[in-house]
């Protein structure tokens, strides 16, 4: 699409859109029940810090305990959200630990460098990150961001900055209903 096109249709369409309604969902609760795993599991992701005064259902009801995390929508069309992230090492090792059920190995393995982090004194953070794709998916009129976006990030499919892909261990394959031929072996088993 030409690029004066595609400002025409930026005006014809966002602008009329943006009359119409746009919401900024604050908070909502943080977790859902993994009934078959019998542990919470974090709805936004298991960084988002709780309500202040909801901190203390951690212990007694965490079910409860609302996260900060936020969604903007245009006319039911997400463009982006972020969240306040946790930044006390305690509280980010007690919603791994103890909430989310995730063994002190793995907590060590996989985010061992943030909380030594977090002991030096991160100060109060969050964001809010919106997306260009489904902006861009807005103007070109579709519905899926898959019209607008590039994949994969390199030639060879790999993310340069999260290292994906990576190795998965055997529940991930089954819950995708993925299975591997041939001598490759998944990883361990462990808690996410």
């Amino acid at each position: 699409m030409q690029w004066s096109k595609l400002k025409t249709r930026a005006k014809s369409f966002i602008i009329p859109s943006l009359r119409k309604r746009i919401d900024f969902h604050v908070t909502s609760y943080r977790w859902s029940h993994d009934e078959a795993e019998n542990r919470y599991v974090a709805t936004h992701h298991p960084f988002t810090a709780p309500v202040p005064e909801d901190a203390a259902l951690l212990d007694s009801d965490p079910k409860k305990v609302r996260g900060q995390h936020y969604d903007v929508v245009l006319n039911g069309m997400e463009l982006g959200g972020g969240s306040i992230r946790i930044h006390q090492p305690a509280l980010q090792k007690k919603v791994f630990e103890d909430v989310l059920k995730i063994p002190a190995d793995v907590v060590e393995s996989r985010f061992g460098y943030m909380l030594k982090a977090f002991t030096y004194g991160a100060p109060p953070h969050g964001g809010i990150a919106f997306g260009l794709d489904r902006i861009c998916a807005l103007l070109c009129g579709t519905t899926s961001i898959r019209d607008v976006i590039a994949f994969p990030k390199t030639q060879r499919a790999q993310c340069l900055l999260t290292q994906a892909p990576s190795e998965v261990d055997e529940r991930q394959l089954r819950e995708l209903h993925i299975r591997i031929r041939g001598d490759h072996k998944p990883a361990q088993t462990r808690a996410a």
